[in-house]
């Protein structure tokens, strides 16, 4: 997401890297206790407008907490939160330029879809005509106006997510929250509507936070990314420099899958570093200030390592032995556990060509080369 030109004309892709563009949200030393419990520990975060920000963690780690308090729900111990330049300290929520959509959706089961729909405008007395125009207009949005007249419990799971989400749009919110939009909705439906949510949110310009703990639909959906861990961010990113530039161990094995080695620094320059390992000496075309002797650990992703049988030949600067262990095959691929010395390797290779028969496809036990490029491994340091 973040590498794609997703900005309207005239307007930056990547806001945070302009000088002089105001953040549309805000937030300075923000604290969030309850009791002796520290949800969120004095986090300061800028999102701009038009972003699709994602707040990523597991269970616990403070990213609804923190989502509530830009709702208005949860009132922040110490901090201040600024949304379009306006100090939210004394607003209440139902004053702030937000709307929210959770992950139960809570949709009304008595009423129809456009009923539900409305339900927040009406509530706000604004005149039925603008109400049926601005009904029908997000309707058309979501692609449901077929659906106008049925009742949630008439309705697929993704349908409903999308109810949910024009109740949301309908008040013509600045900034939509979102909770866990999709984790009522089965893998493939909820691949399928990561898309649609994104389109639509290019469409509407309106600045989205969602809250996951759903790795790959975060990075997916997302502009840039804050994981978040123990109620800290550990980094903020876009998705690609999350994936491939992890700045800590905690992140590297949060985002997707990595072998995480451990070893000793034997020669550092301005461009390369060589660490001494279990699976062999390893160089990495990455300068970074550490000292010789140094510990330190090595990222490496399965999918950035080759693998071939022993004497069918493997490219790459770097190649070590090893036996094949265990292995999955998943149809587009396959990945495999390789011993190497006192290290178990995985490796996940696309099943680019169909094997001509079984003694040309790799089996367990089988003796192979794994080799990656010197800029595959990412040097981490904590």
């Amino acid at each position: 997401m973040a590498d794609q030109e997703r900005g309207s004309e005239g307007v930056s892709a990547t806001p945070w890297l302009e000088p002089g563009v105001e953040p549309f949200v805000r937030i300075r030393g923000v604290t969030k206790t309850f009791g002796d419990f520290v949800a969120v520990d004095n986090v300061d975060l800028d999102i701009y407008k038009g972003e699709l920000f994602c707040l990523l963690g597991g269970s616990g780690c403070g990213k609804s907490t923190l989502l509530r308090m830009l709702a208005g729900f949860e009132t922040p111990t110490s901090g201040s939160i600024s949304i379009d330049g306006a100090d939210m300290s004394a607003v209440p929520a139902y004053e702030r330029p937000t709307n929210m959509m959770f992950q139960s959706y809570a949709l009304f089961p008595h009423m129809t879809v456009e009923k539900n729909i409305a339900y927040g405008l009406k509530q706000g007395r604004v005149p039925k005509a603008e109400i049926a125009e601005r009904v029908d207009e997000v309707l058309g949005l979501v692609e449901l106006r077929e659906f106008r007249k049925r009742k949630p419990q008439q309705l697929s799971g993704g349908q409903k997510q999308r109810v949910a989400l024009a109740r949301a749009l309908v008040k013509r919110p600045k900034l939509l929250l979102l909770d866990e939009p999709l984790g009522a909705l089965d893998k493939r439906l909820r691949e399928q509507t990561q898309f649609e949510l994104m389109n639509i949110q290019e469409q509407v310009g309106i600045t989205f936070i969602v809250v996951t703990h759903d790795q790959e639909e975060a990075m997916t959906l997302s502009t840039r990314i804050a994981v978040m861990d123990a109620g800290v961010f550990r980094q903020i990113g876009t998705p690609t420099e999350i994936y491939e530039f992890p700045e800590s161990r905690f992140v590297a094995d949060f985002i997707g899958s990595t072998n995480m080695l451990e070893g000793r620094v034997t020669e550092t320059g301005s461009d390369h570093v060589d660490v001494d390992t279990e699976v062999g000496p390893i160089h990495i075309d990455q300068g970074m200030p550490v000292g010789d002797g140094a510990r330190v650990w090595i990222a490496l992703r399965p999918e950035k390592i080759r693998l071939a049988k022993t004497g069918d030949g493997a490219l790459g600067s770097v190649q070590v032995k090893g036996i094949v262990e265990e292995m999955g095959y998943f149809g587009d691929m396959s990945v495999y556990k390789v011993r190497v010395g006192g290290s178990l390797i995985e490796v996940c290779a696309p099943n680019r060509v169909r094997p001509k028969d079984r003694q040309h496809a790799i089996q367990w036990e089988d003796e192979v080369v794994l080799s990656w490029d010197d800029s595959s491994p990412v040097l981490l340091v904590r």
